[in-house]
């Protein structure tokens, strides 16, 4: 096994750094456009934007795939071959390096994605309800409070001793999003600006609600991707440097699997090479796939059921710029989603998710320029900007160091 030192200096390299730059434009424009879809537009159909939206995750692989295939040699059963040789031995590490003399853990692995698509589906759909009722400040903050629970479901679930730079970095990082929450009150009074004032008078005020679903979304959000390190990324891929306090998936010895090869495809498949290594976040991209084929099929079913029951109404945008910017969030959501299952596997969920803090600062300041809320630049708000910026730069500077 490398050193950890090595490790820590390889992480991706730019490749990486570069998901990472795009991932956090990705999130902003998503959060951004999703409530301006909600709240300037008045299409407040978040489970129908987050069935469009998580559906569109399935164009990141095959676009991968095309690419591979356009800027290299290598044939597309070519690289179709490698990535499902490389699921293949992950789930089942007894396996060889061929499709031809071995099954391919079909069932195993669909289970993998299922359980991948409700890990996210759940949080996600919280989430999108919560970006009507409080500010998009807030849910920000709160949504990437995650970074905290990764970590502590990373030394409960995995019996590993508290780390004190790692810890400090996520403490500092989750008060930074306190301080730009809670650090100025009248940010609430922007939320309530497009916020029915009926539904303010029944009730808890829609932004207090609003906080809470994003806290749950949070907690869940920081179990899947602690799970999804442990558990669905390739430990062995040599494009990305693996974490030792993370366990790999085992196989389970007996479970029945079909054979790839059957069929009349089986020729393609035993005359495909092998490229080696494995393409940078290929397999990722191939789990994306599987998150959004299986949203499609599958949660779709809901929305009959709440239109019935009246709690979503199904409806069509009747305006083009409503189809337009939907499609922005799925675009942007699936850029961010592809880009953020790579980088939990090459980072690992605690360093992604204090990273992913940086898009507080982001949207902070898109909302100050774009949005008409310079007024609420306060000290407060610098303040915890400022915090998270530093969280991130102890645990960059933690992983060149190799600690």
């Amino acid at each position: 096994m490398p050193s950890r030192h090595h490790s820590a200096i390889h992480l991706g390299g730019k490749r990486a750094i570069g998901i990472f730059a795009v991932c956090l434009v990705a999130f902003v424009v998503e959060t951004q456009l999703a409530q301006y879809v909600q709240a300037q537009l008045d299409f407040q159909r978040p489970y129908l934007i987050f069935y469009v939206v998580h559906s569109s995750f399935a164009i990141s692989f095959p676009l991968h795939v095309i690419y591979l295939s356009a800027t290299s040699q290598h044939s597309i059963a070519s690289i179709l071959k490698t990535v499902l040789i490389a699921v293949q031995k992950h789930l089942s590490p007894k396996a060889t390096s061929t499709l031809n003399a071995t099954t391919f853990p079909t069932r195993r692995f669909l289970w993998l994605i299922f359980y991948l698509t409700t890990g996210l589906t759940v949080p996600s759909i919280l989430w999108f309800v919560a970006i009507a009722l409080a500010p998009v400040t807030d849910v920000t903050a709160l949504w990437n409070t995650n970074a905290l629970f990764a970590y502590v479901f990373t030394v409960y679930l995995f019996g590993h001793k508290w780390d004190a730079r790692r810890l400090l970095a996520v403490l500092i990082a989750t008060a930074g999003a306190a301080v730009v929450v809670y650090g100025d009150s009248g940010s609430n009074k922007k939320s309530s600006e497009f916020l029915d004032s009926s539904a303010i008078e029944q009730g808890p005020r829609p932004p207090l609600i609003g906080d809470l679903l994003t806290l749950v979304a949070s907690l869940l959000y920081a179990a899947y991707q602690v799970a999804y390190k442990a558990y669905a990324a390739l430990p062995n891929d040599p494009e990305v440097a693996a974490d030792d306090m993370y366990t790999p998936l085992a196989a389970t010895p007996d479970e029945p699997t079909d054979d790839l090869d059957a069929g009349p495809d089986a020729a393609i498949w035993s005359h495909a090479h092998i490229i080696d290594p494995l393409p940078f976040g290929l397999h990722p991209n191939l789990l994306t796939l599987g998150i959004g084929t299986c949203t499609l099929l599958v949660f779709w079913v809901p929305i009959p059921i709440l239109h019935i029951i009246g709690i979503e109404p199904f409806e069509l945008p009747h305006r083009g710029i409503t189809y337009a910017a939907i499609g922005g969030i799925a675009l942007s959501g699936a850029i961010f989603n592809a880009g953020f299952m790579v980088l939990l596997g090459v980072w690992g969920p605690v360093v992604t998710s204090v990273g992913s803090l940086l898009t507080i600062v982001l949207v902070f300041l898109s909302d100050a320029i774009w949005g008409g809320a310079v007024d609420m630049v306060t000290i407060w708000s610098v303040l915890g900007c400022t915090s998270i910026i530093v969280a991130f730069a102890i645990l960059a500077y933690d992983m060149m160091k190799g600690r």
